[in-house]
């Protein structure tokens, strides 16, 4: 019984101490076109729509989840320009399947050439140009 006790309040411990084993991962938007140009964003995975968000210069728009066990993504199309004439779509997230990540951030950055993405630790990197619709 002392052993038992002795193991469940370790278990206790390293979970209640460590925010970080089960955070949530994260995707982050921002908007640095030029003044005026509105960014229009539409994020979707198996199994949620995470509906249209527009963005203003300066802006910026995030969420948060838990990976699945199977497999978490979520794809975004993003429209920019004169009457939105401008996209790019792509996969924001994707994680390996069976395979968990906790706390795992992902930087969207739109610019005037395209999207640029970091995961925090580097500078950001050109990963997709736009696109006439």
């Amino acid at each position: 019984m002392n052993r038992l006790s002795c193991f469940l309040l370790t278990i206790a411990l390293i979970v209640g101490s460590s925010n970080a084993l089960f955070e949530k991962n994260s995707v982050h938007f921002k908007n640095s076109l030029r003044p005026g140009n509105i960014l229009k964003i539409h994020c979707i995975s198996d199994s949620d729509d995470l509906g249209v968000h527009f963005l203003s210069p300066g802006q910026t728009y995030d969420f948060s989840f838990h990976d699945s066990f199977l497999k978490t993504y979520f794809d975004c199309t993003l429209d920019q320009g004169l009457n939105f004439s401008f996209r790019v779509a792509f996969t924001a997230y994707k994680s390996g399947g069976g395979l968990l990540r906790f706390g795992k951030t992902n930087f969207w950055d739109a610019r005037e050439d395209g999207m640029y993405f970091t995961h925090g630790t580097e500078a950001p990197k050109l990963e997709y140009k736009w696109a006439p619709v």
